[in-house]
C-alpha cells in the first residue's frame, strides 16, 4: 500500500494518476474542505472518466498536524509519497506555514518509525538549496544559510528537510527530492499553472531573474525511480534548465499564439507595486494580498541549479522546457474551460 500526501496538488495529483496508470494500491490523504474539481482536471488530461480514478483511491481526511491521525493512517503502509506542503509568499502567513510544514513533516517522520514503513520519498525544494556565489551551479552539498532574504516557504522546507534527515538518523529509510519550479497541466488559477492563464489574459511585465524549470512528469518520474531504487540518505536536485522568467514567458505566449511581455518589472516598479497592493489589501479591504515583498524579490534573483546527480545515479534525462511548454499550453486551450 503507497501512502500520498498533496494528493490534491499539482505534482500529487499527477503522482496519484502515474500510480493508478500502474494499477497500484493508493492512500491520499485529504482535508475535509477539499474541492476534487482540481484533481479531477488534471485526471481529465489523460482519462475519459476522471471521476473512475478519483473513485478508484482511498481518500482519507486527514490532519497532518495531528499524530494520531498519521499513526493511524499509516497502518499497512509501505512507501510514502510526501508532497504536502503549504505555499504562501504572504508575510501575515509565514509563521503558520514554518509551523504547519515542518510540524506536519514531523509527523510524517516519526508515524513512518513507529510504523515501520518501507521508504519515504520527501518533496523538498530548490529553495531549500544553499546560494551558490557567482557563475556557479546551486548543487545538492550547498550548506542552507541563515539570512533575512530568505522566504518564508524556503525556511519551512529546509527545516522540513531537517526533520527527514533527523528520521534518516533514526533509522529511516528515505530520499529527498528538491524540484525546482514545476510546469505541468491543470491548476490553471493558482501555482506555477497559472502563468498559462495570466499570459492567455494579457500579461504585460516580466521579471530577469533565473531559477529552474522542470516538467510535472519528470518530477513523478524521479521520485519513483528513487522509490524503487536501493537508494536512502540522500537528496537530489530535480530539474531540467536554467532560464529567466522573461525566457519562459515568451516562450509561453509563443506556445499560446499571445503577445510576449513587453514591460520589464525594474526594481523601483516591483518595490513600489508590492506595496501598493499590501496598501489596498490592508486598508481598502480589495483583494487578498498576494503580491507581496518576498515575491517580488524571489522573482528578481538569479539562481541556477545543477542537476548532475541525479541524471548520473538514475540515468535519467530530462525533458526540455520547450517541450513541457508545448505540452502545457495544448492541454491549456482544450481543458482550461
Amino acid at each position: 500500500m503507497i501512502l500520498v500526501t498533496g494528493g490534491t496538488g499539482l505534482l500529487g495529483s499527477h503522482l496519484l494518476y502515474d500510480l493508478l496508470k500502474d494499477n497500484q494500491k493508493v492512500i491520499a490523504i485529504r482535508r475535509s474542505d477539499v474541492n476534487m474539481h482540481e484533481v479531477a482536471g488534471v485526471f481529465s488530461c489523460y482519462h475519459k472518466e476522471p471521476l473512475d480514478l478519483i473513485d478508484r483511491i482511498n481518500w482519507v481526511e486527514a490532519d497532518m498536524l495531528n499524530y494520531q491521525d498519521m499513526l493511524e493512517v499509516m497502518h499497512g503502509v509501505k512507501a510514502i509519497y510526501h508532497c504536502a506542503a503549504i505555499v504562501s509568499f504572504d508575510p501575515a502567513k509565514r509563521a503558520m506555514m514554518i509551523s504547519s510544514n515542518v510540524t506536519g513533516t514531523a509527523n510524517i517522520v516519526n508515524a513512518a518509525l513507529e510504523q515501520g514503513v518501507n521508504k519515504l520519498v520527501h518533496v523538498s525544494s530548490t529553495s531549500a538549496v544553499g546560494n551558490p556565489g557567482p557563475d556557479q551551479l546551486a548543487n545538492e552539498s550547498m550548506v542552507y544559510t541563515a539570512s533575512k532574504a530568505n522566504t518564508g516557504y524556503s525556511i519551512s522546507k529546509f527545516r522540513s528537510e531537517m526533520e527527514v534527515w533527523r528520521g534518516i538518523q533514526e533509522g529511516l529509510n528515505a530520499v529527498i527530492v528538491n524540484p525546482s519550479i514545476i510546469l505541468g497541466p491543470g491548476f490553471w488559477e493558482r501555482g506555477s499553472s497559472s502563468i498559462f492563464t495570466k499570459i492567455d489574459q494579457g500579461l504585460k511585465f516580466y521579471s530577469n531573474g533565473v531559477t529552474g524549470y522542470v516538467g510535472v512528469w519528470d518530477v513523478v518520474r524521479a521520485m519513483r525511480l528513487l522509490m524503487d531504487s536501493g537508494i536512502s540518505g540522500e537528496r537530489f536536485l530535480v530539474t531540467s534548465e536554467n532560464l529567466s522568467y522573461k525566457e519562459v514567458f515568451d516562450r509561453v505566449a509563443d506556445a499560446l499564439g499571445r503577445r510576449r511581455p513587453g514591460i520589464e518589472g525594474t526594481f523601483l516598479m516591483t518595490e513600489l507595486a508590492w506595496r501598493l497592493d499590501w496598501f489596498k489589501s490592508k486598508f481598502l479591504g480589495i483583494g487578498e494580498h498576494t503580491f507581496t515583498s518576498e515575491r517580488v524579490r524571489a522573482a528578481r534573483n538569479v539562481v541556477r541549479f545543477d542537476n548532475s546527480k541525479i541524471k548520473e545515479v538514475t540515468g535519467m534525462e530530462f525533458e526540455g522546457i520547450d517541450s513541457v511548454i508545448r505540452k502545457v499550453a495544448d492541454h491549456y486551450r482544450r481543458n482550461s474551460g
